[in-house]
This record gives C-alpha cells, structure tokens and sequence, in this order.
C-alpha cells in the first residue's frame, strides 16, 4: 500500500472511488467538498485533502478547496490511522478527535459512503 497522502495513495484512492460509484444524494446535481485538514502533517505531505462528491461520484485531490462545505480537522497519525483501517471514523467523532466547521449535514454521506467503499472493507 502506498504511503499515506502520497501521490500513489491519492492515485490509488482515486481509482477506488471511480470504482464505488455514484455517492447516494437526496437531490441530483448536488455538489459537496469536504476538506480534512491536518496541521501537525510533516511538510513532505499535503496539509489537507478535499474531497469532493457529486451524484456521479468522489474525488480526492491534495490541498484544500476555499469552496468547502465543511472542514473537518484532525492530527496526522489519526489521520493516518483513519486511512489505514485501524481507527473508526465513528469512534473519532465520538472521543473528538475530529474538530467539524461547516454545514454537519454534508459530512455524514461521505462518511456513511467511504466506510461503505473504502478499499480496506473489500
């Protein structure tokens, strides 16, 4: 598996997300971007990813988008966890680990769907 938040990681999550499908939206033609955001990130990785979800499907690119629904941040190595299967998005919610500005509402189909599609759980 490719290091986190590298460009193979973010190449490899593309590539798992074009495969999920489209992301179940109550109204088509929506349009949500989530950006994770990790301060304490070493400065050879991104500092944050948005995610961006329409009823075709998701994307991942690095950096953060100023057209965000919502941020959600959190520290790198839950980050990391997150994204390696060993953490739940739920669990980190719920001890606040994960710090959410923005509109909740647009946060809770891309976790709901990720957990549903992330390459781990395959």
């Amino acid at each position: 598996m490719a290091e986190f938040l590298s460009s193979d990681w973010f190449e490899s999550l593309n590539e798992s997300l074009k495969k999920a499908g489209p992301v179940p939206f109550e109204a088509s033609g929506s349009t949500y971007r989530v950006v994770l955001e990790f301060d304490d990130s070493p400065n050879t990785v991104p500092h944050a990813m948005t995610f961006t979800m329409t009823s075709d499907g998701a994307s991942v690119d690095p950096g953060d988008h100023l057209m965000a629904d919502a941020l959600l941040r959190l520290t790198y190595s839950d980050a990391t966890a997150l994204s390696g299967g060993t953490f739940d998005s739920s669990a980190a919610i719920r001890e606040g680990r994960v710090k959410v500005r923005g509109d909740i509402n647009k946060i809770v189909p891309l976790l709901s769907w990720l957990q549903a599609s992330h390459p781990l759980s395959q």
